[in-house]
């Protein structure tokens, strides 16, 4: 270890010290450029624009400044690199405008605002771009599921709880379970657009600003809904960012369960599904193998995406309520990468649902194992044969502990020796052969749950129809959202080309 004078001697004795540079300054300049860039000069073309239309600079000075940002945003961001001299990617864009337009002019481009206020001007810009595409990409998902519901709508499969074999359904049913699921994580991303799409600008540093600007301007030409009203709340509230990261951390922790039946069901062992070969690998050394390794990275994914979005609701956790770094720099990222992981994972399994093979006549003959229809026998004989139900519970529960100690299906067992069963309970009661084969069929078993929600065919292609509008209505909100940021973008263009364009 080097002595202390040499330690200082190697880090500087002026700010930045080499270890704040390579641990600190360097990354957040990288991530800065990398995010941040294409938002900032749209946040200084619409408060320029609003500054020359409140007269707080002159016509010719906007003009002049506005066409330095034109000609620095043409950088490639990924040639900037970080420099010493700035301590991040604001300070050295305001030295490359001072050197385009000189010192005096960059400067007044700062007038009225705060890298308070722009800051989260551009992780909300930033973050909104995000949701906006997670949500097209669970649409695309929930699309892939509807096509699939209606499929297999009268696919019978064997539905489990706590992990054993329970009762029949169908896979429409299990995936209109899941598309519900996912309707209403489509729904909390849209409510967490509402919230991240409102407009920080003109608080400043906390407290507004003495000059005399339209801060509703500025909120329309950066395509944001509304005005964070409260200048306080608009630079030290988090709530959007905890409503980003929880909408992420709810969809990838309701993904990663169904995820997680998928390769289940995608084993040998259940073989009920099968990947389509351009999502499966094979290993280095057996031959025979068909990896569902795309199923495989997506839960791998889902798990880190969801890990992403919880360390930024625990950085925010217990601060204090103002502007803090804790909030800005090194929070930001995760959410970044935890959506960027999270659209992989609905791209994925919109793969792998859109192209799966489902063996149907395997999944059917599983059904009928397990004695999974005798809730049936019960549900006929307190309905039908007017028997008490905890009685005709019991005589259910002894015909399937004679299977299981006899290690036989319960459509193995002889029509004559249930009737023997039930005589023993129930002196008068009698079962037909009919009545007994329907009770013993998992189709029949399906087609008798035809109770709202249930998995009876029709019921099933009932519920895709009204699931096909939520989503419709889910994709046409999506539309509104992308076509108002598209034409806030026009209007923005428009208004620096008519100043710009102007004769002074």
């Amino acid at each position: 270890m080097t002595s202390r004078d040499d330690f200082i001697k190697q880090e500087g004795s002026t700010f930045p010290g080499k270890t704040y540079v390579e641990h600190l300054l360097r990354p957040v300049f990288n991530d800065q450029r990398d995010y941040l860039f294409k938002h900032m000069f749209n946040i200084h073309r619409a408060h320029v624009v609003m500054l020359s239309e409140q007269r707080i600079l002159d016509k010719s000075d906007a003009v002049k400044i506005l066409q330095g940002v034109e000609s620095i945003a043409k950088i490639d961001p990924q040639t900037l690199t970080y420099d010493p001299q700035f301590e991040d990617l604001f300070f050295m864009i305001e030295h490359k405008m001072s050197e385009e337009i000189g010192p005096d002019l960059a400067g007044s481009m700062h007038m009225a605002r705060s890298r308070n206020d722009m800051g989260i001007a551009m992780y909300r810009l930033v973050l909104r771009e995000h949701i906006l595409t997670l949500t097209e990409s669970a649409l695309l998902l929930a699309t892939a599921l509807l096509e699939k519901i209606d499929e297999h709508a009268e696919t019978i499969m064997t539905a489990y709880t706590h992990t054993q074999p329970a009762q029949p359904t169908t896979l429409g049913h299990y995936l209109t379970a899941v598309l519900d699921i996912l309707i209403r994580d489509i729904k909390r991303l849209q409510s967490a657009y509402e919230i991240v799409n409102c407009s920080p600008m003109g608080a400043a540093a906390l407290s507004t600003t003495s000059f005399s600007i339209d801060r509703n301007r500025v909120c329309e030409l950066l395509g944001f809904s509304k005005l964070i009203e409260n200048s306080y709340d608009a630079v030290a509230g988090a709530d959007y960012l905890i409503e980003t990261a929880t909408a992420l951390l709810t969809l990838m922790t309701n993904s990663g369960r169904w995820i997680q039946d998928f390769l289940q069901l995608v084993t040998r062992e259940h073989d009920v599904i099968k990947v389509a070969d351009p999502y499966v690998q094979i290993s280095s050394i057996m031959p025979q193998k068909r990896n569902p390794v795309s199923i495989e990275h997506s839960r791998a994914l889902a798990s880190s995406s969801a890990g992403e979005a919880l360390a930024a609701i625990h950085m925010i956790h217990n601060t204090p309520f103002g502007d803090i770094v804790d909030t800005e720099d090194d929070l930001q990222p995760h959410l970044y990468r935890s959506y960027k992981k999270a659209n992989r994972v609905m791209h994925l399994m919109h793969a792998v649902i859109r192209t799966m093979e489902v063996n149907k006549n395997l999944a059917l003959t599983r059904a009928k194992t397990s004695c999974i229809t005798i809730t049936e026998l019960a549900d006929f004989l307190a309905k039908e044969k007017r028997v008490p139900f905890r009685a005709a519970h019991k005589m259910a529960s002894t015909i399937a502990k004679k299977c299981a100690s006899e290690n036989q299906e319960l459509h193995e067992m002889p029509h004559q020796t249930v009737q023997q069963i039930l005589m023993t309970h129930h002196q008068n009661l009698t079962l037909t052969q009919k009545e007994w084969e329907h009770i013993i069929c998992p189709i029949q078993f399906v087609k008798r749950r035809s109770i709202q929600g249930g998995p009876n065919p029709d019921e099933v292609r009932r519920m895709a129809v009204e699931r096909e509008n939520i989503v419709y209505s889910c994709k046409e909100e999506l539309k509104v959202a992308n076509d108002n940021l598209k034409t806030a973008q026009k209007r923005l263009r428009e208004e620096v080309h008519k100043l710009t364009s102007k004769k002074i």
